[in-house]
């Protein structure tokens, strides 16, 4: 909802300051100066970026007017995990496998349908619990594993918010671009046409520098800011799963283990203890 409200304010102060002080919407339409600047914004992501990421950046994007990562969801995402480490505590690693194995057919996982819905989140989790229950592995070990994991994750959580920083960063030039060539139709057309159909031409090469700086500042770089803080919740989930894992595997308590994932979470949206407890009962 702040997303949405940011974008209507930027539209109402730009427009409506442009507005009252007696300037005409419909001398900012130029349809041409947007398809040179929308065009080269596309196709230089399209020369820096592996195909794959395109439709990932764009999914990424549309998500941005919501979240998943709330206090509902860190709570699911512990309680899982307190499940799962329950009773793989009570009835032994193998009690486990066939959760592990085949997650959607999982009485415990089935409870969780925001965590089963993301397939990375299932699968990190899962890896580990087998891993876990080889049981040839040190605590140390494990969380050395999950730390070089860790690292590459991080890399593509980030790969769509540097993706669109640099569309952001080049869109000024793209306008500049826009203005130029504007300016050499408008050269072109000394002699030929009378003085105000040239300030008219002049104008519209004016708008494509506007534009780009528009929608480099006002659009393009919030997103980039908003998928990169969408990153870090996401890598902040899977450091708490890994704080739970690596306590549990030390020998903690499934409830004492899901605290340490607790304590990783960011504070804004993280439960607090009794919360946490009794969501735990309460399963």
């Amino acid at each position: 909802m702040a997303k949405i409200i940011g974008i209507i304010v930027v539209f109402a102060a730009v427009f409506g300051g442009y507005v009252l002080s007696h300037g005409k919407i419909a001398a900012l339409v130029q349809p041409f100066e947007v398809l040179i600047i929308g065009g080269a914004a596309l196709g230089a992501f399209l020369q820096a970026n592996p195909g794959s990421t395109t439709m990932h950046v764009f999914k990424k994007s549309l998500k941005m007017f919501s979240t998943r990562f709330t206090h509902a969801f860190y709570l699911e995402v512990l309680g899982m995990l307190y499940e799962i480490l329950n009773k793989s505590r009570r009835e032994g690693m193998m009690a486990i496998e066939a959760d592990v194995e085949d997650p959607n057919a999982s009485t415990i996982f089935s409870k969780y349908p925001s965590v089963l819905k993301d397939e990375r989140m299932t699968a990190y989790v899962c890896d580990y619990l087998r891993i876990m229950s080889s049981g040839n592995m040190a605590p140390h070990e494990l969380e050395g594993l999950f730390d070089m994991e860790l690292v590459s994750l991080k890399e593509e959580l980030e790969h769509p918010s540097h993706a669109v920083t640099r569309v952001a960063d080049a869109l000024p030039g793209f306008g500049i671009v826009a203005a130029v060539l504007g300016i050499v139709v408008t050269m072109a057309l000394l002699g030929e046409v009378e003085q105000s159909a040239l300030g008219q031409h002049v104008g519209a090469a004016l708008v494509g520098t506007f534009l780009g700086i528009l929608a480099a500042y006002g659009f393009f770089g919030p997103l980039a800011n908003a998928l990169g803080h969408d990153a870090k919740e996401e890598l902040n989930v899977f450091e708490a799963i890994k704080a739970c894992l690596v306590a549990s595997a030390s020998g903690m308590p499934p409830s004492l283990a899901v605290e340490f994932g607790r304590k990783v979470l960011f504070h804004s949206h993280r439960p607090s203890f009794s919360e946490l407890e009794q969501a735990i009962r309460g399963r």
